[in-house]
C-alpha cells in the first residue's frame, strides 16, 4: 500500500522557503519589493556618495557634506518624480512620450551644436573645457542653461521608454512586418545614434539594450533580432571609427579616450601603461584587491584620496569593494537583482501592453546600466563612463531613475490582483491624495457558457 505520507508532501522550496512564498503570493508583493530595493539602494547610494566625497570636499572647500548636499538635493528632486510619476495615469504616460523625446532631442542637437563648431575652431573653450555661448554652456555631455544643469541622454532613455512604449502599443500585431517594425522607429534610432551616440557611447549602449527590451516584450522573432544585432554592431563600429578620425585632430587636441579604452581592455595590464590608458583600471581593481572579503570599513578607503579617478561616480562600485567588500558587494548585487526581477515580475503581471513595454524596458535599461558599470571597474567589460543606478553621484542620471521607478511602481499597484486588493479595501481619501490614487479595476472576466450535459453526442443513440 502506497505511503499516504507522500500524497500532500509539499515542495522542497516551501518547506524552505516559506515566508518568500508568502510574500511573493501576496498582491502587492511586487510593489513592496520595488519599494524596498530602490530606496536601500538610494540609501546606499548616498552613503557612499558622502565617503567617496568628503575628503576631498573638506580639503577644497572645508565642508565635507558639499558635495553630498548636492547629491541629496537631487535625491529629494528624484523622489518629487518619483511621486508625481506613480501617480500619473498610464494615458497620460502614453501623451508624455513624444514631448519628452522631443524636448530630449532639441537639447541633444544644441549640445551637438556646440560641440561641433567647438571641433572646428568657430567657438573657443573656457580654461576648465566647458564652452559658453550666452547662457548656455556645454561641458562634455552636459548642458547648463541658466541654473539648470542636465545631460540630454539621460532625458532621452526616459522619452525612449514612453515613445517606444506606445508606438509599439499601437501598432499591436501589424509589428509582425518589417515595415512597421522600421517606420517610424529606425529613424529615431539613427538620429539617436548621431546625436548621443558620437559624444556617448555608453548611453547609445544602454538604449540600444532599452530597444532590445522593448522589442523583446513585444515578440519580435528571432531573425528580426538578429538583422537589428548586426545592425547596431555595425553602428557601434561606426561610432567608434568616427571617433578615432575624429579625436586628436583639429583645434581641440582631444586625446581618442574612446579607442583607448577599448585596446587597454583588450590588452592585459601588464603590457599597457599603467600611467595612462590603463591607470584608471589598474587603481580600480587595486581597490577591489584592498577590501577583500569584509572591507577596510565605511569611510576607511585611501585609494579615493586622488587615486581612483572617478570615484564617485563611474568607479564608485570599486570604493565599495574597498570598503565594505565582497560582502558589501553582494548586497549592492542582490538588491539589484531584486530589482531586476521585480521588474520583469510587473511585465509579465500587468495586462495593459503599454505598461508590459514600458516596464520591460526600464528594467531592461536599469540592468544593462549596472552590468555595464560593474563590469568596467572589474575588468570584464570596457569602461564606458557610465554611472551605476542608484549609487554614482548624478543630478540628472539620478532623478530620471527614480521617475522611471516611479512609473514601475505605478505598473505594479495596476496588477489585477493588486489593483482588485487596492480596490477592495481602499486606503483613506487623504491618503490617496498625499500618496497614490486607486489603480482602475482590470476588465472582469465572464465565464464561459458551458454545454449542457445531455447535449451532442450525448444524446447521439
Amino acid at each position: 500500500m502506497a505511503d499516504d505520507r507522500t500524497v500532500d508532501r509539499p515542495s522542497l522550496s516551501r518547506q524552505m522557503l516559506p515566508a518568500v512564498h508568502g510574500l511573493l503570493a501576496r498582491p502587492l508583493s511586487s510593489y513592496y519589493l520595488l519599494i524596498a530595493s530602490s530606496g536601500l539602494l538610494l540609501l546606499i547610494g548616498l552613503t557612499m556618495v558622502f565617503s567617496a566625497t568628503s575628503v576631498e570636499a573638506f580639503a577644497a572647500h572645508g565642508d565635507a557634506f558639499s558635495a553630498t548636499s548636492s547629491q541629496v538635493f537631487y535625491a529629494l528632486l528624484g523622489l518629487v518624480a518619483f511621486w508625481v510619476c506613480q501617480r500619473l495615469p498610464a494615458m497620460t504616460l502614453r501623451a508624455l512620450g513624444k514631448y519628452v523625446l522631443g524636448a530630449a532631442f532639441v537639447l541633444l542637437t544644441v549640445l551637438a551644436l556646440i560641440n561641433a563648431l567647438k571641433s572646428v575652431g568657430v567657438l573657443e573653450p573656457a580654461a576648465n573645457g566647458s564652452i559658453h555661448v550666452g547662457p548656455v554652456i556645454a561641458y562634455l555631455n552636459w548642458l547648463t542653461i541658466g541654473p539648470l544643469t542636465m545631460q540630454p541622454g539621460e532625458l532621452a532613455k526616459l522619452g525612449m521608454v514612453l515613445w517606444g512604449a506606445d508606438v509599439i502599443a499601437r501598432k499591436g500585431p501589424d509589428l509582425r512586418y518589417w515595415r512597421e517594425l522600421a517606420m517610424p522607429l529606425f529613424p529615431v534610432i539613427g538620429l539617436l545614434f548621431v546625436l548621443v551616440g558620437y559624444n556617448d557611447l555608453g548611453t547609445m549602449l544602454v538604449l540600444l539594450a532599452l530597444i532590445v527590451g522593448l522589442l523583446w516584450a513585444a515578440g519580435v522573432r528571432l531573425r528580426v533580432f538578429t538583422a537589428l544585432g548586426v545592425l547596431g554592431l555595425a553602428g557601434v563600429g561606426l561610432l567608434i571609427a568616427a571617433a578615432s578620425r575624429g579625436a586628436g585632430s583639429g583645434a581641440t587636441g582631444e586625446p581618442n579616450y574612446r579607442l583607448e579604452r577599448l585596446t587597454s581592455f583588450l590588452t592585459p595590464l601588464d603590457q599597457c601603461d599603467p600611467a595612462k590608458e590603463c591607470y584608471q583600471a589598474i587603481q580600480g581593481r587595486s581597490a577591489i584587491f584592498e577590501g577583500g572579503w569584509f572591507g577596510v570599513g565605511l569611510g576607511e578607503s585611501a585609494l579615493k584620496w586622488g587615486w581612483v579617478p572617478e570615484a564617485e561616480n563611474d568607479f564608485i562600485f570599486a570604493i565599495v569593494a574597498e570598503e565594505l567588500g565582497v560582502v558589501g558587494c553582494v548586497v549592492v548585487l542582490a538588491l539589484l537583482s531584486v530589482l531586476a526581477y521585480t521588474g520583469f515580475r510587473i511585465a509579465r503581471r500587468v495586462s495593459d501592453p503599454f505598461r508590459r513595454l514600458a516596464a520591460c524596458a526600464i528594467t531592461t535599461w536599469l540592468v544593462a546600466q549596472a552590468v555595464i558599470n560593474m563590469g568596467g571597474v572589474v575588468g570584464l567589460l570596457p569602461i564606458t563612463g557610465l554611472p551605476l543606478p542608484f549609487i554614482s553621484a548624478g543630478g540628472t542620471a539620478l532623478v530620471v531613475t527614480l521617475a522611471a521607478i516611479g512609473m514601475l511602481a505605478s505598473f505594479a499597484r495596476a496588477e489585477p490582483q493588486a489593483a482588485r486588493a487596492l480596490n477592495a479595501r481602499p486606503t483613506p481619501r487623504w491618503v490617496r491624495l498625499v500618496w497614490a490614487p486607486l489603480p482602475p479595476l482590470p476588465p472582469s472576466r465572464r465565464p464561459t457558457a458551458k454545454a449542457p450535459a445531455d447535449s451532442g453526442a450525448g444524446r447521439r443513440r
